[in-house]
């Protein structure tokens, strides 16, 4: 071999060799069904990643809980089989406990106290939560969750008369049903639907979107209107692996994703909307409890929220942040 072909040889083995080191496919697990609108809008968001990154980056989803519940799916990170996940604030809490400021029981009561806190509290989130190991790429509202069930919910006693499901290994709602004198059914998200179809379950708590995307409403028949909580989605990834990207690329992934997940914002609340008409269309009656019992609900939530502190399950000063914006903003009206 002449040494021009030599050269040439070299050249073309150390360009496939920085190719192959540059390229990265993030496998990131999901509770989404495929063909949601969640779904839609990430695969959109990893369409535009791969092509301004050049295939450099890809984002590869697992959605409808193939990699299973949030303990199976860090399990799957710290091994490399993936590299992150779609999480609820409890699933990402073993990461940081800040992520649950947003989802503290009966807190909010409207989209504008939302998303004044939110402003406020998302970059400290994203800021801990980094500390901690993990990459938050996007935060979404999933709206408020609210009660569905087979019987009508106006007051605490039929709450607890009913057979009530947590998800399994929620500690938040362990703390707020003790403390609502409620013993809840533990089932992770897949066991639910057939929960409701054999009674083994009667009433749970979601937003309307989810309600029918898992098709959980068949076999329920009333919704209480008062919100309960307010669910958001949180798009982390380990450090470690976003870390292995060239700084160009780790800026074009929290846009594209950042895009994503400003459009979901609106698409959240449009769906909910869509899904809280569609429940009405399909015989589910909304009822709505007493003032004073809604007084009640959020008089013993606030107990729930401190014993949370108390526990460890939150900061003190995470919780007492958000009540100070909330009251800020709630004065400011």
């Amino acid at each position: 071999m002449n040494k021009l072909s030599k050269i040439l040889s070299l050249a073309i083995m150390s360009l496939a060799f920085s190719v192959s080191v540059g390229a990265a496919t993030l496998k990131i697990a999901t509770l989404a069904p495929a063909g949601t609108t969640w779904m839609k809008e990430m695969k959109m968001g990893a369409k535009q990643i791969k092509q301004r990154t050049e295939g450099r980056v890809k984002l590869k989803f697992y959605p409808g809980g193939v990699m299973g519940n949030d303990q199976s799916v860090h399990r799957k990170i710290k091994i490399g089989q993936l590299q992150g996940g779609a999480f609820t604030p409890g699933g990402l809490a073993q990461v940081n406990t800040a992520i649950q400021a947003l989802g503290l029981p009966m807190m909010f009561d409207t989209y504008a106290e939302i998303d004044y806190v939110r402003a406020k509290m998302e970059p400290l989130m994203k800021q801990a939560t980094e500390s901690s190991g993990f990459v938050i790429l996007g935060i979404s509202g999933g709206g408020f969750v609210r009660i569905l069930a087979k019987q009508p919910m106006r007051d605490l006693e039929s709450i607890r008369a009913s057979k009530v499901w947590i998800p399994e290994g929620d500690q938040v709602g362990q703390i707020v049903f003790k403390a609502l004198g409620i013993s809840p059914v533990a089932l992770p998200i897949s066991d639910v639907f057939t929960g409701l179809q054999t009674g083994l379950i009667e009433t749970i708590a979601v937003n309307p979107t989810s309600a029918i995307a898992f098709q959980w409403h068949t076999s329920t028949s009333y919704m209480t209107e008062t919100p309960i909580s307010y669910v958001i989605g949180v798009l982390a990834v380990q450090k470690k692996a976003f870390d292995k990207l060239s700084a160009e690329d780790q800026a074009i992934v929290r846009e594209e994703i950042g895009k994503v997940f400003s459009r979901l914002d609106v698409l959240n609340r449009s769906d909910n909307l869509a899904a809280i008409a569609a429940l009405k269309q399909q015989g589910i009656e909304f009822v709505t409890p007493d003032p004073g019992e809604v007084v009640r609900w959020k008089s013993i939530s606030d107990g729930a929220i401190d014993e949370m502190v108390a526990s460890g399950i939150i900061s003190a000063d995470i919780v007492s942040q958000v009540r100070e914006y909330l009251q800020s903003f709630r004065s400011s009206q």
